[in-house]
C-alpha cells in the first residue's frame, strides 16, 4: 500500500486529492491535511465582497466529501517536513498542528510515500505596516470571511454617499511585489458597478492603485491578441475601460505604510506620495506556508528545499539571472524536488524561477513589480499532471513523469466587471501559453490563434457558468472529472 499524503485543499490541492483518489486503487492512501474546514470557491469572493452573493454559495464542507470519496482528512496545519525520516520513523513524515475546535495545537505526525505541497499563499499583510483588516486599517477579498466583511464596510460607505458624503474608493495591490492584480480590477469595476446602481456615483472618487507598470499586464507582461482583424494589446483595451467607467488610475505604485484614512506609497519614478481614502480594498503579497524542513539527523534544510520566500524548489532554472537572460525552459515542467523524487509542488506552492512581467525597480532600490500569477486554470492542471506521475509510479508503470510547463500551457480568465445578469459584463481573456515564449513566437511571445480578449455580458453569463460548473466539479458530483481543469 502506497500512502499519497497532500498539503492544502485549495483548487490545486483539492484538484490533486479528487483525481488521485479516483485513479487509484482503495488499497492506496489519500491523506489531505489542510487548515481549513470548508473549501472555498475564491474567484467569487469578488462578488461576496460587494454584497452580491452570500458567503454560503462560495463554502462548502470538506469532510464529508472527503469520507465519502475515501480521502483522509486532517484538519490541521503542517508545519515540518522530513523528507528523509528520523524521530523514530523509517518513512518521510509530515509534522502538523490541529485546528479541529477541541482540539487546536495538538501535533500529529503523518508518514508518506508520495508528498504534493499544495499550500498555496500565506497572506502577507505584514509585509506592509498597516495593511489588511485584521490588524491595518484596510479591507481585503482573499477569504470567504474577509469578503464577507468587506461588503458590510461597503454598504455603510454607500449609505454615507446617500447620506450625502463624497467618498474616495481604493482599489488594488498594497505592496510592490503583489500578484492577483486580475482579482484587484475585478473589485474595482464590480465597486464602480455598485456605486452606478446605489445611484451614489456622482459622490464616488473610484481609483485603481497597482504595482503594474502599465494597465493590461496582470502579472503576465500584458497581451497582445487579435480583435477585428487589427493587432491591439490589453493596455489598450483596458484603458479604454477605466476610461469609459470614470476610474482613475495610479501605476508603478509600492504601499511603504498605510494609517487610519492614508496611503502612503512609492512610485517607478522613485517619488513618494499621500492618498487619503474613505474605503479601501488592497491585496496583500503572498509568502509560502511557514514550514520548515529538516534531515534524518535532524538538521534544518529548509534553505535548500524552499526558497527564501517559503515555496518548494522544483524542476526550475533558479540561476536565470537578468531578465534578458530568461528563456521559457527556465521554467518547471515535472513540478517535482531536486532533492527528493517523491516529493512535488502544485499551484501558488511551487517556487517560479522569475517574474513573467519585466522586473522594474526604482531609483531607491524599491522593487514594484507584479509576482508570477500561478492561480485558477494553470494550478489545477499542474494538480492533475503531478498526480498522473505519482499513480503512474505507484503502478510501476515505468513511464517518464508527465509535463505541464506553464509556457507551454495555455489559460482562461474571466474577469468580472459587474454583477447583473442583464447589465453585467465581464472581461473574457485567453492565453497561450502563459508564461511568454519569445524563442517561439518572437514578435508578441504568444501564439495569436490562442491569445484573446472581449468583454461584454456575454462574459458575465459565462463567469456565473464556471461559477456553478466549478463548484459542482469541486463537490464530487456525477461525472465531475468531465469538467475541465
Amino acid at each position: 500500500m502506497a500512502t499519497l499524503l497532500i498539503l492544502g485543499a485549495g483548487v490545486s490541492g483539492h484538484t490533486a486529492a479528487m483525481h488521485a483518489r479516483r485513479m487509484l486503487g482503495k488499497e492506496h492512501e489519500v491523506i489531505v491535511v489542510t487548515p481549513n474546514a470548508n473549501w472555498n470557491w475564491i474567484p467569487s469572493n469578488i462578488w461576496v465582497g460587494v454584497g452580491k452573493m452570500p458567503v454560503k454559495k462560495v463554502l462548502f464542507p470538506l469532510e464529508p466529501l472527503y469520507k465519502r470519496k475515501g480521502i483522509k482528512f486532517n484538519q490541521a496545519l503542517a508545519v515540518a517536513i522530513n523528507p528523509e525520516g528520523g524521530d523514530g520513523h523509517t518513512r518521510p513524515f509530515v509534522t502538523a498542528t490541529s485546528t479541529r475546535p477541541g482540539s487546536e495545537g495538538e501535533e500529529i505526525q503523518i508518514e508518506y510515500d508520495f508528498l504534493i505541497n499544495c499550500t498555496g499563499p500565506k497572506l502577507n499583510f505584514g509585509a506592509t505596516p498597516g495593511l489588511g483588516p485584521d490588524n491595518g486599517y484596510t479591507h481585503s477579498v482573499c477569504t470567504a470571511p474577509h469578503a464577507a466583511a468587506t461588503a458590510e464596510e461597503l454598504k455603510a460607505a454607500i449609505a454615507r454617499c446617500k447620506a450625502g458624503e463624497s467618498l474616495r474608493f481604493v482599489v488594488g495591490t498594497g505592496h510592490g511585489t503583489c500578484t492577483c492584480e486580475g482579482a484587484a480590477f475585478e473589485y474595482t469595476f464590480n465597486l464602480e458597478y455598485v456605486l452606478r446602481e446605489a445611484g451614489v456615483r456622482d459622490r464616488a472618487e473610484v481609483i485603481y492603485l497597482t504595482n503594474e507598470a502599465t494597465l493590461g499586464d496582470f502579472g503576465v507582461g500584458g497581451l497582445t491578441f487579435t480583435q477585428q482583424g487589427f493587432q491591439t494589446t490589453s493596455k489598450l483595451w483596458t484603458e479604454s475601460l477605466y476610461r469609459e467607467r470614470g476610474v482613475e488610475a495610479v501605476l508603478g505604485a509600492h504601499c511603504s505604510k498605510i494609517e487610519p484614512g492614508v496611503i502612503h506609497y512609492e512610485q517607478l519614478d522613485g517619488s513618494t506620495h499621500e492618498m487619503s481614502y474613505d474605503f479601501a480594498m488592497l491585496l496583500p503579497p503572498f509568502k509560502g506556508a511557514d514550514m520548515k524542513a529538516y534531515d534524518a539527523a535532524g538538521e534544518d534544510i529548509s534553505a535548500q528545499v524552499f526558497n527564501p520566500a517559503g515555496f518548494l524548489k522544483v524542476d526550475a532554472n533558479y540561476a536565470a539571472g537578468a531578465y534578458e537572460n530568461w528563456r521559457a525552459t527556465d521554467w518547471p515542467k515535472t513540478y517535482q524536488s531536486p532533492l527528493y523524487d517523491n516529493i512535488f509542488a502544485a499551484g501558488i506552492a511551487f517556487a517560479p524561477p522569475h517574474q513573467i512581467s519585466q522586473p522594474r525597480t526604482s531609483p531607491n532600490g524599491t522593487v514594484i513589480t507584479p509576482s508570477p500569477p500561478r492561480t485558477g486554470m494553470p494550478s489545477g492542471i499542474i494538480a492533475k499532471t503531478v498526480v498522473m506521475t505519482i499513480v503512474d509510479r505507484i503502478k510501476g508503470t515505468g513511464k517518464p513523469a508527465y509535463e505541464a510547463p506553464m509556457t507551454g500551457m495555455g489559460a482562461a480568465c474571466v474577469a468580472s466587471a459587474g454583477m447583473s445578469f442583464w447589465n453585467g459584463s465581464a472581461a473574457s481573456m485567453t492565453m497561450h501559453p502563459v508564461v511568454p515564449d519569445w524563442q517561439t513566437y518572437p514578435k508578441t511571445g504568444r501564439d495569436l490563434k490562442g491569445t484573446s480578449g472581449e468583454i461584454g455580458l456575454a462574459g458575465h453569463w459565462m463567469k456565473n457558468l464556471l461559477h456553478v460548473l466549478f463548484l459542482y466539479k469541486a463537490k464530487g458530483r456525477p461525472f465531475w472529472w468531465i469538467v475541465p481543469e
